[in-house]
């Protein structure tokens, strides 16, 4: 190898170097800002008090009162039922990933998926995609879905996500957060699944891929 040669290299290396260095500083601050936001939601004042919904399930009515305990109830609510008859890819797939990881979440949280509708297609939907890890229910007419930010007035379903406490002889909303957030982009619940990280990592990047 030349002089002029190794010296070429040697440059490209030091850039490469250079940029990674910044690169790094870049993600321990991305780091950092998420765990500022996380100490955010955790800071946020008492939230509403929620009122007495009944959902469908497994073993028949349940009332979200009688599924908030002492600890957090996670609710994940799932794109499917009445104007959603099939289920949403992107919901899907986060579905996968959850029903592997079930086991880990339930040591600190209560987690329960939420779809629209009715049980009984939600139950079919559940035994054909394999989700036996996750528990299931349906909202039916409760108006929970709306009311709780997951779905307007027409009946149109996005990805959302919100957090209940019990406070005393109350059940208090502690956290809401849906896919498109102030901007209106569709990446707000990205954290929720590693398969967009996953492709981030690369120079081609996630690009406009979505799930099917």
């Amino acid at each position: 190898m030349s002089r002029s040669t190794r010296r070429a290299v040697g440059n490209v290396v030091t850039e490469y170097e250079q940029a990674t260095k910044e690169l790094l500083q870049a993600e321990h601050e991305l780091m950092l800002q998420r765990e500022t936001v996380a100490q955010l939601r955790r800071d946020l004042p008492p939230g509403p008090v929620m009122s007495s919904y009944r959902f469908h399930g497994p073993e028949g009515p349940v009332q979200l009162d009688d599924l908030v305990g002492a600890r957090p109830l996670v609710v994940y609510h799932f794109m499917f039922g009445e104007r959603q008859a099939v289920p949403c890819p992107m919901c899907a797939m986060w579905a996968d990933g959850w029903n592997a990881v079930a086991h880990h979440l339930d040591k600190s949280v209560d987690f329960v998926l939420l779809t629209g509708g009715e049980w009984k297609a939600t139950e079919a939907m559940v035994a054909e995609r394999g989700w036996s890890n996750l528990r299931w229910f349906a909202a039916g007419d409760s108006g929970f879905k709306t009311d709780a930010g997951g779905q307007d007035a027409d009946g149109n379903q996005w990805p959302h996500i919100s957090v209940y406490e019990r406070d005393g002889a109350v059940v208090r909303r502690s956290y809401s957060g849906s896919a498109s957030l102030l901007e209106g982009h569709g990446r707000g619940l990205d954290l929720l699944s590693p398969v967009w990280h996953f492709l981030d990592l690369t120079r081609v990047g996630r690009g406009d891929w979505m799930p099917g």
